[in-house]
């Protein structure tokens, strides 16, 4: 059979690639990884890549592990993925326990031997995994392999050429598979020094909403909690100011750098929304924000505060943060609230819907690669 008209395979685990790591025998256990749907889309429209699950699931059947506990999960994984259009061409799972030592657990082969023939392109294709074993069968079936995991994993010397990618994310393998940067993750770090400050930052738009920024000023890292969380980037954050003046100076550089940050990241701006809105309520406040990233920068600001601290960070600081943060990222920012509620509730509505309008903002368009402008560039 001709070099050209021989298929390229991805074998894929389940656990730990397509959702998390753990025994899924009921419907509240399926958590999905970060990106999967996004990028195996990708990789599906993008690619001529077959898709091949080999899974094991270990004592399927027995009391700690029964069918009907595995069958119903199982099945609503695949509906799921259908329901995104990504349709597996063969699913191969094991059900031994690893004590019974069969060929057909991982790193064994004897699922897919059969893909071991003319018709299969095995130097091209891959095998996606988390785990050492699965690479072990990459190298068995003469494929190569992408690692999915953020651990310090004790590699094999021999195993390393196999290794394609070592990742915690599966943007990355996209990327690599379609050849197309663009899918990656869109991070950036800053660094700023000051007589007055000393901060650096470093954030992944596409993350999960993890991470910290530390600044001593107690309820101001609780707005930024607030951020990291409700607009999914993951950011850590460190800064070191002239508190013992007053918090003015580490308010302001904090914005300034975040908001650096934010726009390094968004690089040319291709194939985002662009614009973000959201709405916020929290008891007796309700606070509405709407972002352009437009890279002209302007605050609207239609909001007041019943007190003049809130813990001991000063209400008037709220501006001057949102208004320092659309100075360097470069965003039309508005942001308004109901008036006379408490402080707090009002601070915190509008950190949350500054942070999910931000979150709408950056998202990626699928397949759309354009700028959001007429004019070809923001």
């Amino acid at each position: 059979m001709a070099g050209g008209d021989r298929k390229k395979i991805l074998f894929i685990d389940r656990d730990g690639v397509i959702v998390r790591e753990r025994q899924v025998d009921t419907y509240e256990s399926i958590e999905y990884i970060p990106h999967v749907f996004e990028a195996l889309r990708e990789i599906t429209k993008r690619s001529d890549y077959l898709l091949v699950m080999v899974s094991n699931q270990d004592g399927v059947g027995t009391r700690a592990f029964t069918y009907e506990g595995f069958s119903g999960p199982a099945e609503r994984i695949f509906t799921t993925l259908r329901g995104e259009g990504i349709v597996f061409d063969d699913i191969n799972i094991d059900l031994s326990l690893p004590e019974e030592n069969l060929p057909t657990r991982k790193p064994g082969t004897a699922m897919i031997d059969r893909y071991r023939s003319e018709r299969y392109d095995m130097a091209s294709s891959f095998m996606i995994g988390d785990r050492i074993t699965d690479m072990l069968l990459a190298r068995s079936m003469g494929c190569r392999g992408f690692l999915i995991t953020d651990e310090e994993l004790d590699i094999p010397e021999d195993l390393m050429d196999t290794i394609a990618l070592k990742t915690f994310s599966w943007l990355d393998i996209a990327s690599y598979l379609v050849e197309d940067e663009s899918l990656s993750h869109r991070t950036a770090s800053v660094e700023r020094s000051t007589k007055e400050t000393k901060i650096s930052m470093s954030i992944d738009l596409d993350g999960t909403g993890e991470g910290t920024v530390s600044t001593g000023i107690g309820f101001f890292d609780h707005m930024l909690s607030q951020v990291v969380r409700h607009s999914r980037f993951d950011i850590e954050g460190k800064a070191d100011g002239d508190l013992y003046i007053d918090e003015h100076h580490t308010a302001e550089d904090t914005a300034l750098v975040l908001g650096e940050a934010v726009r390094k990241a968004l690089g040319d701006k291709r194939g985002i929304e662009r614009y973000g809105y959201e709405i916020v309520t929290m008891d007796d406040t309700v606070a509405t924000a709407a972002i352009d990233f437009s890279s002209r920068p302007e605050l609207v600001w239609d909001v007041e505060f019943t007190v003049p601290y809130i813990g001991e960070f000063p209400s008037e600081l709220m501006k001057h943060f949102f208004r320092s943060f659309a100075s360097a990222s470069g965003c039309n920012l508005y942001l308004s609230a109901t008036r006379g509620g408490n402080s707090h509730h009002t601070a915190e509505a509008l950190f949350k819907a500054f942070a999910r309008a931000m979150r709408k903002a950056v998202r990626r368009i699928p397949g759309d690669a354009r700028v959001a402008s007429t004019k070809g560039m923001l």
